[in-house]
Formats: structure tokens, C-alpha cells, sequence
């Protein structure tokens, strides 16, 4: 069913046809619209200081276009996540529907860190910013992550796109280390996932999504940082993303 995580076998992507493009023009559309109707509900509940609400309606925004679109949400590994009150999680990055998708299904209360120009799209940004999100510039890491650990400590969970930018050409690409050094500092599991598919119907730069397709996504063992130092986040990083590149597949 679209909308749900699927564990069916992948199918190839259907012929962009005037059908599906025009399904894809009125998808964008309608998420767009739910897009702002969920931000001012998140706004609201921030308002409140209810961040429960403000997961329970970023999930609904997640899941609700990730209907819309028709798009397929296959994942692995949830059971690795088992016994985890909190933890740090560490992927790559393809798509915007990278976001909807971890928003809509992962369990817990995921708080993402993205940049800073987000503030500038009306409700979205204040939305973000009063939500528990991490806003970051490049000049304000250690800022960052000091933000980071308190959301983390008020009991709220963190996902981190460890190369820094979206990249749909079928590959993983090489990490930062400020995923595994708030990772330490937290003293949380680092929990690697690799994201695979979304890159093909919305790449970066897109207009409108090629619906009806699959997208998947692995969670791997958890790493524990345990013990470990700002000065290992080196090592860290360098098996998150061997983690990440061994679950990736360009096979969606």
C-alpha cells in the first residue's frame, strides 16, 4: 500500500508518460500545500512545548506525501534499533524524501540537522528552529553541536546526513565527522542507515517527483561510543561510512 514500508521485491521505474507526469505535477502540488499545513501545526505544538506533537505531526507530513507520491518505502533492520532509548543516526543523503521518509517511519522522536537557509522558507523555518531541529551554518559546528546535545538530552532523537550534501548519483559519498563527534559526545549508539532510490525521482534540482517508484532503507548494527574521545571521531566517522557503503544498494 503507497504510503506504507513495503517489503515486496523492487520494480523498474516506469516510462515518465503523460500520465505519470501529470500525476508527478499535481503530487508536488498537493505536497506543497501539506507541506504548510503541517509546518504551522508543528509551529503550533513547538509554541506549546508539546514536542511529542511536533513529532506526531512531522510524521504525518512524512507519511502524507510519501501517499501522495505513490512512493514505495522499503525498510531493513528496524529490529537493530531494538533496546535503543536514544540514539544518533548516521546516512547518507539523496533526496528530500529521505526526510519524509525517516519523519514518517522511524520510531522515536527524530530531530534532523540541516542548514540554515531552511529558516528563510516561510513556517518551515520558525517551525524547524522551534521544533527541536538543528539549524547549522559552516562557521558554527561546535555551536551545533552543543545545540545538538541538549535537544538529545531533552529526550529527543537526531538524524545526520554525514556528507553534507545531497548527491543522487548512485553512490555514496565520502563523510564528515561531525555526525560521529556528536555521537561521542552524547555518548549514543551511532546508528548507520544507507538510503537508496530517492535519488531517482527526486533528484536534487527537480521540480516535480516521479511518482509510483521504491525507495529503501537499511539500518545497520548499532555502533557504541562508549569509552571513546573527541580525538577517535576520525575512526568513528571511517566506520560509519564503511557501515553505510556495505548496506547500499543501486539495486531499486
Amino acid at each position: 500500500m503507497a504510503g506504507q514500508p513495503q517489503t515486496s521485491s523492487y520494480t523498474a521505474a516506469a516510462p515518465r508518460g503523460i500520465f505519470n507526469l501529470a500525476w508527478g505535477v499535481v503530487a508536488t502540488l498537493l505536497s506543497a500545500i501539506w507541506t504548510m499545513i503541517c509546518a504551522t501545526g508543528a509551529a503550533i505544538s513547538a509554541l506549546l512545548n508539546q514536542p511529542h506533537w511536533v513529532t506526531l505531526v512531522t510524521r504525518a507530513w512524512g507519511r502524507g506525501i510519501i501517499a501522495v507520491c505513490g512512493i514505495k518505502v522499503e525498510i531493513e533492520g528496524l529490529e537493530n534499533l531494538a533496546g535503543l532509548d536514544h540514539y544518533v543516526l548516521v546516512s547518507n543523503h539523496q533526496s528530500f524524501f529521505d526526510t519524509f521518509a525517516i519523519a514518517g517511519f522511524m520510531p522515536g522522536d527524530p530531530r534532523f540537522v540541516a542548514k540554515k537557509e531552511l529558516l528563510k522558507i516561510p513556517i518551515v523555518g520558525f517551525a524547524m528552529q522551534r521544533g527541536g531541529h538543528i539549524l547549522i551554518d559552516r562557521e558554527s559546528g561546535g555551536k551545533a553541536i552543543r545545540k545538538a546535545i541538549q535537544i538529545i538530552r531533552s529526550g529527543l532523537d537526531v538524524c545526520i546526513y554525514a556528507e553534507g550534501h545531497r548527491y543522487n548519483d548512485g553512490r555514496v559519498h565520502e563523510f564528515e565527522d561531525g555526525a560521529a563527534w556528536l555521537a561521542i559526545l552524547s555518548k549514543l549508539p551511532a546508528v548507520p542507515m544507507s538510503i537508496a532510490g530517492s535519488g531517482r525521482f527526486y533528484p536534487r534540482g527537480a521540480i516535480f517527483v516521479t511518482p509510483g517508484l521504491t525507495m529503501r532503507m537499511r539500518i545497520g548494527q548499532p555502533i557504541p561510543t562508549d569509552g571513546l574521545r573527541s580525538s577517535d571521531r576520525t575512526e568513528l566517522t571511517q566506520k560509519l561510512e564503511k557501515a553505510v557503503r556495505a548496506s547500499f544498494t543501486t539495486e531499486v
